[in-house]
């Protein structure tokens, strides 16, 4: 295993700048994301990472050695891509030994490293078989092991679970997550999706527009969004984000209403605000309470007069999205089976605890979880 460390990267095609001056630091043996839509760089900083990709700017280290300008086989790294790229004429134990045949291993080191990098990704009984005779999963297992029997000191993951159907993404995630328990190298993963972000990370790194939005651990950007882009893009579904208004401050509060047809008014502790600022605020669906007619809105909880749009009854959860006169269809997340119905006229509950507050620029103003 190595640490990587990226310092002031970038990278330019032409006069087109896609990563802007990233510096990052991954320990050994840790597992870290990137995530971003599609556009973000995060594909590129991984193949920067891997030599695959010139740098523009700046200084990329892999276990103390500065490897900028080295070859991709010169960096100890070993990358999983998308497309599985097996050699349809020859079978799994020659797929995942061609490599190690082209740098001329003996047949007793490659038989051994073979049957290690089967044993560990439980390919034991499909040696024998070519790959038109495996699933897609065994197919990204066979690409995966043709990466272990090299021994990388860094794993670069480059959206390895895009091509699979949502049941084997699942089954990929738990293997790829058992796999860094095992060989404990330092893995860098990259996907669009922040399920596999959240599931698999030690360390998220959310990428968008080629900077570096913020960095943590799964649960942190969760709970502790910085800015308006991290608080959209982890969680899902997403968080609800409402535009609002500063009526007023004093006594370290401000009075924010919110631009709904309901006018409703929430009061809560919000760093700089003043008076007339245009400011946005963020609630998870899971933190919502749908409040039916006739019943009191509870004490400390500012309610949102909605209509119910549409609902998605999952067994397990219900999500209902309504219409509350804002910009945003808003999301409520509710435990086991709900009667709602479309249509039905309802009221939304939010406490201020558990409200994000972001100025007009996008930073947090206010966090629930510092609360």
């Amino acid at each position: 295993m190595a640490a990587v460390e990226l310092r002031n990267v970038s990278k330019s095609f032409g006069a087109v700048r896609v990563i802007e001056g990233i510096d990052l630091s991954i320990g050994k043996g840790e597992f870290v994301v990137f995530v971003g839509a599609s556009g973000s760089g995060k594909s590129t900083l991984l193949r920067m990472i891997a030599g695959l990709e010139t740098v523009s700017g700046g200084d990329i280290l892999i276990d103390g050695q500065d490897v900028t300008f080295a070859e991709p086989s010169e960096r100890g790294i070993a990358m999983v891509f998308q497309s599985y790229a097996l050699y349809p004429h020859m079978n799994v134990y020659d797929n995942i030994a061609f490599n190690l045949r082209l740098s001329r291993f003996s047949k007793d080191e490659i038989d051994k490293r073979v049957k290690e990098a089967a044993r560990i990704l439980r390919l034991n009984e499909l040696l024998g078989r070519s790959p038109a005779q495996l699933s897609g999963g065994q197919r990204q297992r066979v690409a995966i092991g043709r990466a272990i029997v090299r021994n990388p000191k860094v794993f670069l993951f480059d959206e390895p679970l895009s091509n699979l159907d949502a049941a084997l993404r699942v089954q990929m995630r738990l293997e790829i997550e058992r796999l860094h328990r095992e060989l404990g190298t330092t893995m860098i993963y990259v996907t669009h999706d922040q399920v596999e972000a959240m599931t698999l990370a030690d360390r998220i790194v959310a990428l968008d527009s080629g900077r570096i939005q913020q960095v943590g651990a799964p649960l942190d950007l969760y709970a502790r969004p910085n800015n308006l882009f991290v608080a959209g893009f982890i969680g899902s579904p997403k968080m609800n984000l409402l535009p609002a208004k500063v009526l007023s401050t004093g006594s370290g509060k401000a009075t924010l209403g919110l631009d709904s047809s309901a006018g409703a008014e929430l009061e809560l502790a919000a760093n700089g605000a003043g008076a007339g600022d245009a400011v946005t605020v963020g609630v998870r669906p899971e933190a919502l309470e749908v409040i039916s007619a006739g019943q009191a809105v509870p004490p400390g909880m500012t309610a949102l007069r909605a209509k119910v749009e549409s609902v998605e009854r999952l067994g397990n959860i219900t999500f209902a999205y309504l219409d509350g006169g804002t910009p945003e269809v808003i999301t409520v997340q509710v435990m086991g089976h709900s009667e709602l119905a479309a249509g039905q006229e309802v009221r939304v509950g939010l406490r201020p605890a558990q409200v994000h507050v972001f100025d007009a620029a996008g930073a947090v103003m206010a966090s629930a979880a510092g609360r």
